[in-house]
């Protein structure tokens, strides 16, 4: 028996658990990248109507960091690619870490994996099935996303180069993905590692772009996700950036290989630390356990906040000055009778809608650790003491909501604190910010409450809460592009939440935000404690 015996028919195992999922994948982001084109076409159908955007908001730092550097934006095609660039790549990505470690580590927890390996299969089957499952998916989308451009008349070449370059964040993460399956001990531990990773990679490609030619842009050309804009889709397409990821790709498919070998199975080759001898004491209520399994998670989370908020502060003093470099812009906002301050809220809008649903990513991955707990057999040892169904998930959902509640806090906090040192008013920049993230917590309770209430109802369906966040965050950043109807917009709890410093706080939307979240929870709570354990 060969090393690689039963990969097809792993490989085949795959497909079928995951066909809808995957088709689901391909047909969503060739629909979107399709809608947002055609968009563009409708709203700037001459190059003379996209000269302005172009010479304006198309290159200011600020949105620039949001959105990636646009290389040809007096083109469809190149307008296209600046605004879904990033946010695709980010996309695609996550269906590669998604992919592969459900069909790895996610299998091995389980204990499938072992059965599987049993039989006449290789040692090296399951993790070269699992990638090429991603690869294969990912590289579907690119080419759906090639030829959905191409029949709204883009240049092939552009449009091929779109859809590799969606391939190319895909492939970076499910490697990446697949090397963090064999150091860890679990899927959420792997997911939560090549998650920091997709994070971080976000993060270096925004500094690096809006740094523009200076000594920091080299950044981008240290993200996966800068890779994929760097090929310049319809501006003179780098093919050769290509070489990048192929590379990365190769180390660590090699590197995730050799560590397979290394290794026991069930085990990661970062080892699980025990916890302190006297550590019962500490875990004598509900809460306090779940604490103590979500406090890792949180504080990654945390970190990752902080340097979140610091960044989009730094990276509003780009906003301000903004006017004053471009009087044909400032006299459009004179015309609409607004003021410099007008430009600098909206980024401020913007930047807390971003923080909001990067809270409510936190929120649904902690409150998914409920399904995990009953997966993995945690749960009926602490059903078995005498702590109600009720207690211990209240416990978890209290931990989950009050993490979410920080993690908002900490990036309006910082956000308000670094722009306003810049700008010399640090306690003005604080009283509106650090109030407005926090007012995005209504939306995200009822994302939590969405995952509790797929927890308690239809358990096996927990995860379908990231394809609602996924279908939220399209709703809530292209909506009004795409020129979504108002019902549609409707479905998004964040285009119910008011905008602190410019509408003020308003009362109803966010009783009616925090009536939707309690239901749900308690729909998932009644569910939970009707139905069978696992």
């Amino acid at each position: 028996m060969t090393v690689l015996a039963g990969t097809g028919r792993l490989v085949r195992l795959a497909i079928r658990l995951d066909r809808v999922r995957l088709a689901v994948w391909i047909v969503a982001m060739a629909t979107l990248t399709f809608a947002v084109a055609s968009a563009f076409q409708e709203l700037y159908p001459t190059i003379d109507s996209r000269r302005l955007f172009a010479d304006t908001l198309g290159r200011t730092p600020a949105l620039v960091a949001l959105t990636g550097r646009g290389f040809n934006l007096l083109s469809i095609g190149g307008l296209t690619s600046w605004r879904i660039g990033g946010f695709g790549a980010t996309l695609v990505g996550l269906l590669g870490i998604f992919t592969v470690v459900r069909h790895t580590r996610a299998e091995e927890e389980a204990g499938r994996l072992e059965l599987v390996g049993s039989a006449m299969v290789g040692r090296y089957a399951p993790l070269v099935a699992a990638l090429a499952v991603a690869f294969g998916a990912t590289l579907a989308i690119g080419i759906a996303i090639g030829v959905a451009l191409s029949v709204l008349g883009e240049p092939a070449a552009g449009s091929l180069a779109l859809g590799l370059a969606f391939t190319s964040a895909g492939w970076s993460f499910a490697a990446l993905a697949a090397v963090a399956a064999q150091l860890t001990h679990s899927a959420r531990a792997a997911g939560g590692l090549a998650g920091t990773a997709l994070g971080v990679s976000f993060l270096l490609r925004a500094a690096g772009d809006s740094a523009g030619s200076g000594g920091m842009a080299i950044l981008s050309w240290l993200s996966p996700i800068g890779w994929s804009q760097q090929v310049r889709p319809f501006a003179n397409e780098r093919w050769e950036v290509f070489l990048l990821p192929a590379g990365l790709v190769t180390v660590c498919v090699a590197l995730s290989a050799a560590l397979v070998s290394r290794r026991d199975l069930g085990e990661g080759l970062i080892p699980a630390r025990p916890g302190p001898a006297d550590a019962a004491g500490g875990l004598d209520t509900p809460a306090k356990l779940a604490w103590r399994i979500h406090r890792g998670h949180f504080a990654a989370w945390l970190g990752a906040f902080v340097v979140l908020g610091s960044v989009f502060g730094l990276l509003a003093e780009g906003i301000s000055g903004m006017l004053d470099d471009s009087p044909e812009l400032a006299e459009i906002f004179e015309r609409m009778g607004g003021v410099q301050e007008d430009i600098l809220r909206a980024y401020f809008a913007a930047v807390m809608g971003v923080v909001a649903l990067l809270a409510a990513a936190y929120a649904i991955q902690a409150a998914l650790r409920l399904r995990s707990e009953e997966l993995a057999g945690r749960l009926d040892p602490v059903l078995a003491s005498p702590v109600s169904r009720r207690r211990w998930l209240l416990g978890h959902v209290g931990i989950v909501l009050g993490g979410a509640a920080c993690l908002l806090f900490a990036a309006g906090f910082l956000t308000g604190l670094v722009h306003g040192l810049q700008s010399g008013g640090p306690g003005a920049a604080l009283r509106d910010l650090a109030p407005a993230a926090l007012l995005q917590f209504p939306a995200v309770a009822v994302m939590a409450g969405l995952t509790v209430a797929l927890f308690g109802l239809w358990p096996r369906a927990s995860a379908a809460s990231w394809a609602v966040l996924a279908g939220v965050a399209v709703i809530t950043h292209l909506g009004g592009l795409l020129q979504f109807p108002m019902w549609v917009l409707n479905l998004s709890p964040f285009e119910h939440v008011p905008v602190f410093f410019l509408d003020g706080f308003a009362l109803v939307p966010t009783l009616l935000l925090i009536g939707a979240a309690s239901a749900l929870t308690g729909i998932g709570l009644l569910g939970f404690v009707r139905r069978d354990v696992g």
